[in-house]
């Protein structure tokens, strides 16, 4: 049965910013867009690279192995659209950021 899980506070993602947590053995991308958080999964669908250390311009996230974008929202590729990671849905309880696994 799927349970929110804390995966970070919300002091540690500064907006417009990401960060990497591993979550009962997944490696999860978590960002913040101007307050509101968003989780995708970590590894790139391209070549495996780590989208949650990739730069933020808005709502997408460049991974910073090879330049493929991905919109954090949605986990689609702004590459190739029929290319995606998956997409986590997020809550603040408080100050922490609880992702659902």
């Amino acid at each position: 049965m799927a349970d929110f899980v804390r995966v970070a506070s919300t002091s540690d993602i500064a907006p417009g910013s990401g960060m990497v947590a591993e979550v009962n053995g997944q490696t999860i991308a978590v960002f913040n867009v101007d307050g509101t958080y968003y989780a995708i999964d970590n590894t790139c669908v391209h070549r495996g690279g780590p989208l949650g250390e990739g730069d933020l311009d808005g709502e997408v996230v460049t991974c910073p192995w090879h330049g493929w974008q991905f919109n954090v929202k949605t986990g689609v590729s702004v590459n190739n659209p029929s290319a995606c990671v998956k997409s986590y849905q997020v809550k603040v309880d408080g100050t922490d950021v609880k992702v659902l696994l």
